[in-house]
């Protein structure tokens, strides 16, 4: 979309970002069927990837409250996906962590899902084709610096 620099367009330009996104969650959902996971698990399996996580820790980043995630988790504990620690320091505290098999169906869903994106972003020229996968490819970062800057204020 071009802008003419009115305000309507403005409006018209970010409800555009805003459909695309939720398109795209609805791509990613069904690409996460094969591997029986929503996308909110997938996001949670995504997070511990990086590395273990307490729920605080995981519903900051998630941008939900510490009860979603224990939801959340429960399922994925159940499934044999995650597994919960106490801190040795403090029982209160737990630890979340994903297991083999948690690491298995992760980078299962995560080829399925770029499977998926990139098969629709194969229907773009190519130019755009590249655009479009690196303009994903940015928004892990500017998510993780508001997330951080909100967390300032």
């Amino acid at each position: 979309m071009v802008s003419t620099g009115k305000a309507g367009d403005r409006k018209q330009g970010a409800a555009s970002f805003g459909r695309a996104a939720a398109r795209l969650a609805k791509h990613v959902e069904k690409a996460l069927a094969p591997s029986d996971l929503s996308l909110p698990q997938y996001r949670v399996l995504v997070l511990l990837g990086d590395g273990s996580a307490v729920a605080s820790a995981l519903a900051s980043k998630l941008a939900v409250s510490p009860p979603s995630v224990t939801a959340i988790v429960d399922g994925l504990v159940a499934r044999g996906l995650v597994n919960r620690r106490s801190d040795g320091g403090d029982r209160r505290r737990v630890t979340h962590a994903l297991t083999d098999k948690g690491r298995r169906v992760l980078s299962e869903a995560d080829a399925d899902t770029n499977g998926r994106l990139e098969a629709i972003a194969g229907h773009l020229a190519p130019r755009d084709r590249e655009r479009a996968i690196e303009g994903l490819r940015l928004w892990p970062d500017a998510m993780d610096s508001y997330v951080a800057a909100s967390l300032k204020s």
